[in-house]
């Protein structure tokens, strides 16, 4: 199950990226992380952009709520999306539902 946490106005989860997949999107769980597969390839931030559009997208916030906190150069990151309350129990509702 990936690991969560809630803080202020902000859910802060990690995820494992894979690029160059034939399409983008959820995997379900690597370890304590959300699989995300993303068609991007991991070259000149291209894959984090597309990375922050994806969840943006698959939220449903806007791509500013969407940051990367740390792994810029890697597979595994830490994202952090700043959201109202409601909002944000409903990302964790979503997230949460990749768990197996």
């Amino acid at each position: 199950m990936p690991s969560l946490q809630k803080k202020n106005n902000e859910l802060t989860f990690k995820v494992f990226v894979q690029p160059r997949s034939s399409k983008n999107q959820v995997a379900g769980c690597y370890g304590d992380a959300l699989k995300i597969k993303l068609t991007a390839p991991p070259v000149d931030g291209e894959a984090n952009k597309m990375c922050i559009n994806y969840l943006a997208k698959f939220f449903s916030v806007p791509k500013s709520a969407v940051e990367i906190v740390s792994g810029q150069t890697g597979r595994s990151k830490l994202i952090r999306i700043t959201a109202e309350s409601p909002v944000l129990e409903k990302l964790e509702e979503k997230i949460k539902s990749f768990s197996i």
